[in-house]
């Protein structure tokens, strides 16, 4: 798999919610989206949960898609999803839950580049609700590449 931004504040100083991560990963692996899943450092002491999509839903000129997950024992999380094109160009946004000066606690880095935030309201944020939030987004990402 291609590999995941390394871990940057705040994420680095919250332990990581390995029962969730888990739990994230039977759903994920279930998923016919999915191809593949993997943690780091490994399945005993996951710190983050990588997910490589299924590279045959995508348009050729989309290389790799993957999530990245990282949730932790306060409740936060961030799911960044990347897509990388043939041309070099990164397609990315992350649903975020952390303290932070910039934004609510619950933002959203829109795509393409994942720089732009805008608060983000999400009806429940329990781990499963919000894997659906975005896998459903994924979803019609790859509906739009193909449209």
């Amino acid at each position: 798999m291609s590999q995941p931004p390394e871990d940057t504040p705040p994420y680095s100083t919250n332990p990581p919610d390995r029962q969730t991560l888990r739990l994230l990963e039977r759903h994920l692996s279930a998923d016919s989206l999915v191809a593949g899943t993997e943690f780091d450092p490994d399945s005993h002491e996951p710190r983050l949960l990588s997910v490589l999509l299924d590279g045959g839903r995508y348009p050729d000129s989309v290389t790799i898609a993957r999530l990245d997950i990282r949730w932790f024992t306060t409740g936060d999380f961030s799911l960044h999803y990347v897509e990388e094109h043939e041309s070099g160009e990164h397609w990315e946004c992350r649903w975020d839950r952390h303290p932070n000066p910039h934004s609510t606690r619950v933002h959203f880095h829109a795509p393409p580049s994942g720089t732009e935030i805008t608060d983000l309201g999400l009806q429940s944020l329990h781990p499963l609700e919000v894997y659906s939030t975005v896998l459903t987004a994924i979803e019609q990402r790859i509906e739009t590449l193909w449209g």
